[in-house]
Parts: C-alpha cells; structure tokens; sequence
C-alpha cells in the first residue's frame, strides 16, 4: 500500500527500493517508542555500489551528492520496513552524513546536502532536520557516502 509519501516519491520520479540486506551484523533499522533509527545506508542500487573511491580524488562532489540522495532513498526504505507506512513520519529528527574524503577535500556538507534535499523534497516541512557532515578516511565497501537517520513518527492511536 502506498500512501501521500510514496505518492510525492512517484511525483518526482522516485522509486523507494526494497530494504537493502545488512553487510555485516546488524538491522537496517530499529525502532525505540515513536523513533526509528536507520543503520548507516550505503549509496547501494541493485545490490550494488555505482560508485566507488574517495571523493575529492576518484568521485566528484557532484557525484557524490547524487550518491548521499540514493542512501536517503534507502534510509526511507528501512525506516518503512519498520513503521510500516512513510506516512506515519513525524518529522525527520537527525540526518548524519559520512564522506570519504580525499586529503584536502573540505565539501562534505555539500555533498550530504544530496540527502538532506531529497528529505525536504519528499516529506517538506517534515523533512528539516539537524545534521552532521563528517569527512572519513574510508568507509565499508569503499563507498564514497553513508548516511543514516533519526525519524520522529506519530503515536499510534
């Protein structure tokens, strides 16, 4: 069943994909009361990474950005596989953003601003969250980006 969210992802062209499967030992997502926390979600389509490298080196910062929309994308999907419906967001509470940068690379805000804008675009006012852009030496898989999320979701009645 799809409701007014996966409507605005249809909208703008967007698919919201199957959950991807951990690569180690942990659940894409748990949730705690009304919140839901995602695992760090990896630029993954298909089961693959399109991309990767370090950004400021092998990946451009415009790629990047598109990569943080995908981990977005893919954070939305565990946060459904555990809510149930994307409809029942809250507010989006926290985004944290991981770059792997090259040495001199200082554009990680710019690059997670991929996923904070697809969050916006998505769920609108809902979507405005607090954020952390960090830029790391490596992450799994070699990916340029991660990315995980807080979500606030409504009180069952």
């Amino acid at each position: 069943m799809s409701g007014a969210v996966e409507a605005r992802l249809a909208e703008l062209g967007l698919t919201l994909p199957p959950v991807v499967p951990p690569v180690a030992a942990y659940q894409p997502a748990v949730r705690s009361g009304v919140y839901v926390f995602t695992a760090g979600q990896l630029p993954m389509v298909d089961g693959k990474l399109t991309l990767t490298g370090k950004v400021g080196a092998e990946v451009t910062a415009d790629e990047a950005k598109e990569l943080s929309r995908i981990c977005a994308l893919n954070a939305l999907a565990a946060v459904k596989s555990v809510a149930g419906d994307l409809d029942r967001i809250a507010r989006v509470v926290k985004v944290v953003g991981f770059v792997a940068s090259a040495a001199d690379f200082t554009g990680q805000p710019g690059v997670i601003n991929g996923a904070s804008e697809l969050l916006g675009e998505v769920l609108g006012d809902k979507g405005v969250h607090a954020r952390s852009a960090v830029g790391v030496a490596v992450l799994p898989l070699d990916s340029p980006v991660e990315v995980e999320i807080q979500v606030e979701l409504v009180p069952e009645a």
